[in-house]
């Protein structure tokens, strides 16, 4: 039976320090509050009142409430105050000979059974421990930021971290509210492992000049859902924190190129561009603290309209009968654009009328659109079965089957069909655009245009630009993305994109860290949900779009970068072989049958 745990002590109370202070007390816990100095103590003390004081100001707390917090919480300057607690936080920053120092100290002021934990995001708790005579009572506890809001808490254990240990700091945490997963000592954890290697590969998009910050930032959130986009979560996180954090996981984690930092993060960290808590980073921010972006010499003008006129495009065809040519179908018409639906027969072409109309009938059930709407939008489209039918159109749009042979079939097809001039774009998630253009003897008129599924619903839409894209069509093609009231965001064609180049490599770590027994499914999934405020966990979000999707678009991206941290695990490449597909499936990382 674990022993409760009634006095913690926490020590640095910088952001991370101070809120885990405020969770402790809110929690009816009493804490001891330390700093070195009298004056990092007057500015802890300050940060804390400040986030009490807004949650009373937003009606979160009511003044007694907050009275009561304040009246469990004590500050003092030096450890000498800890030596009657229970258990005791250490919230400094990043640096291992600073936290041995630390936790030195604390062995010799902490009576005998107190409990020395660490709340390092990345930092061996092994080499934390043996700077103690006890380091069988040694343990990372990791909140995560801002403590008082975020539900995840990692324990991390060491091969010689006491059992009673552990169980005590789990019941703890339950106490508090929070939701905990217990891991080994490995670089980076759970969160920040499969984290930072995206946040690592965005900077290298930026870097490359790829595509432009805001792109980037609006590609993920719009994109996969996500809370912030990674440039602008380096900021919050802060450029020098994220250094540290990435260095020490690729000197402990293997040395994977995934880890390494990008030249770019030390540029800044030198140059003093730390984030928010600067007033710049990635972006520039309307001072030192402030969540505020402001305009400055990196922000993108507006595209000259004289690129594009989604007026001089009447009709639009869309070749495809599956679920994306659908909702391609459905956008189109309900922007007020003629659409020809081409499939490759009747009964294709049926199944797409039906299912259109059945979802502008969702749509007028939810009040999204009226019934006059409706008619509208279905009286502008023409079914058809022959892409001849498309020699009229304006902008054809191909959404056929992700095989390069098909698409290219198709596009040389057009080639012959299509008036001079006309735009065609393909919805390609992963294919090289470059290559389904060259199937054509009109490059300069192909782009990419990748909707996201379901298109009715999600607002992205990534442009794809090849080395042989003109400017008028790229214009013409964001012209017509704002006109069907989408967030285009634009890029080079490079596989993957923005969004699945980004998505598909984390979702392959996490497969990476189930295979090597390191955490459950359920513990990464709760992890990423939980701490980094994702949507869905990694194993979820491989379920629901299908494991055979993700290897096949994991393995376009090995084949394109050759980097061994983009090999598809092994352990997807056998589920799928096994037919464990997800969903659709019944079976993929969950069971879906019952």
């Amino acid at each position: 039976m674990s022993r409760e745990i009634n006095t913690v002590g926490v020590v640095g109370l910088g952001t991370m320090g101070a809120g885990i202070v405020e969770v402790f007390a809110r929690s009816g816990i009493s804490v001891v509050a330390v700093e070195v100095t009298e004056e990092a103590l007057a500015r802890g003390q300050a940060t804390l009142v400040g986030s009490i004081d807004r949650a009373v100001a937003k009606g979160k707390m009511t003044p007694e409430q907050r009275d009561e917090i304040f009246a469990r919480v004590g500050f003092a300057a030096g450890f000498g105050a800890l030596h009657d607690v229970d258990l005791v936080i250490e919230a400094v920053p990043e640096q291992l000979p600073l936290k041995q120092r630390i936790f030195a100290e604390l062995d010799q002021v902490c009576k005998p059974d107190a409990i020395l934990a660490t709340n390092t995001s990345s930092l061996s708790v092994t080499e934390i421990s043996v700077a103690t005579t006890r380091p069988n009572q040694v343990i990372g506890v990791h909140f995560f930021n801002p403590a008082p809001v975020m539900k995840l808490v990692e324990i991390v254990r060491t091969v010689v971290t006491a059992p009673e240990v552990v169980a005590d700091v789990e019941a703890l945490c339950a106490r508090l509210g929070k939701t905990d997963v217990t891991i080994n000592d490995r670089a980076g954890f759970i969160a920040n492992a499969l984290l930072f290697g995206y946040l690592n590969q965005a900077v290298s998009m930026l870097e490359a000049r790829y595509a432009t910050r805001e792109d980037i930032d609006a590609a993920m959130r719009l994109g996969c859902g996500l809370p912030m986009g990674p440039l602008a979560l380096m900021d919050l996180i802060g450029l020098d924190t994220a250094y540290e954090i990435l260095d020490t996981m690729y000197r402990r984690g293997g040395r994977d190129r995934r880890h390494a930092p990008v030249p770019l993060i030390k540029q800044m960290v030198t140059a003093g561009l730390l984030g928010r808590k600067t007033g710049r980073g990635f972006y520039t921010y309307e001072g030192p603290g402030s969540p505020k972006v402001v305009p400055d010499e990196l922000t993108a003008p507006p595209a000259p309209a004289s690129l594009g006129d989604s007026a001089a495009i009447a009709t639009i065809g869309v070749v495809g009968s599956g679920v994306m040519a659908r909702g391609i179908v459905e956008v189109v018409a309900r922007a007020g654009f003629d659409v020809v639906s081409v499939t490759r027969g009747e009964a294709q072409s049926s199944a797409v009328a039906e299912a259109v109309r059945g979802s502008l009938a969702k749509a007028v059930v939810k009040g999204k659109l009226t019934e006059e709407e409706q008619g509208a939008a279905l009286g502008r489209v023409t079914w058809s079965n022959r892409l001849e039918d498309l020699d009229d159109a304006d902008l054809v749009i191909e959404s056929v089957v992700e095989e390069i042979s098909a698409k290219k079939a198709v596009f040389a097809a057009l080639d012959e069909i299509c008036k001079p001039g006309v735009v065609l774009a393909t919805t390609t998630s992963s294919l090289p655009v470059i290559e389904i253009a060259m199937a054509t003897q009109r490059p300069a008129d192909v782009i990419g245009l990748h909707f996201f599924n379901p298109a009715p619903v999600m607002k992205l839409v990534e442009i794809v630009r090849t080395i042989r894209t003109s400017p008028e069509t790229a214009g013409a093609a964001a012209a017509l993305v704002a006109a069907l009231g989408k967030n285009g965001v634009q890029c080079a064609d490079r596989s993957g994109f923005i969004v699945n180049a980004l998505l598909f490599p984390y979702l392959n770590d996490a497969v990476r860290m189930l295979e090597a027994s390191y955490a459950t499914v359920d513990d990464i999934d709760y992890a990423m949900k939980f701490g980094c405020g994702y949507p869905m966990g990694p194993f979820e979000l491989l379920d629901t779009v299908g494991l055979d999707v993700a290897l096949a678009i994991q393995r376009e991206l090995y084949l394109e970068l050759r980097e061994p941290g983009f090999a598809p695990a092994p352990l997807l490449e056998h589920l799928v072989t096994a037919g464990y597909v997800g969903r659709k499936a019944g079976r993929g990382f969950r069971d879906h049958t019952q």
